[in-house]
């Protein structure tokens, strides 16, 4: 009798663990299935728009050089603030920028990853060399807002510096 209950409940036990592998490969089947599905359907792609520039020549010319930064009104009232992240710094300094219209702030860096926000607003981004970063935003309130951010130039040096942006009534 007791060679026959030991076996039963082996059985049972036997049975249980089967049970809970059986369940876990679902799972993580099921979770290696979704991220296989949203990466090939949704595009995923980094937080913003695909914009490559090279990094070492963005201040000589095009978009991000000297006398193009800053805020620019287009012809059709749109809003562009194009900014260069540094290592030690924002150029320019300082950028006025509208309240209650659209913006458009487009960011590049030469030389180390930065990432990015403007307290009191939905921006919040990651500044790559070789990339443009890109964010549209409404600034709702008029005054000066900080921008601090930490810059990785190996991922384990943390600086934090700030700039300012001055939101005025339009």
């Amino acid at each position: 009798m007791s060679e026959a209950l030991r076996e039963t409940r082996e059985r049972r036990v036997l049975g249980t663990e089967l049970l809970w592998a059986f369940g876990v490969g679902v799972l993580v089947a099921a979770t290696i299935g979704m991220i296989l599905f949203t990466a090939l359907t949704e595009g995923v792609n980094p937080p913003s728009n695909v914009e490559r520039i090279d990094p070492k020549t963005l201040h000589l010319s095009g978009e991000f050089a000297e006398q193009n930064l800053g805020t620019v009104v287009s012809s059709d009232g749109a809003v562009t603030a194009r900014i260069i992240a540094t290592q030690f710094m924002f150029a320019p300094h300082c950028i006025a920028l509208p309240q209650g219209r659209p913006v458009t702030l487009r960011f590049a860096s030469p030389d180390v990853i930065h990432g990015l926000l403007i307290t009191g607003t939905n921006v919040n981004t990651m500044v790559v060399p070789g990339y443009v970063a890109q964010v549209h935003t409404e600034f709702t309130h008029a005054g000066e807002l900080l921008m601090p951010w930490k810059q990785q130039p190996d991922k384990l040096d943390f600086a934090e510096l700030k700039s300012l942006i001055k939101s005025a009534a339009s």
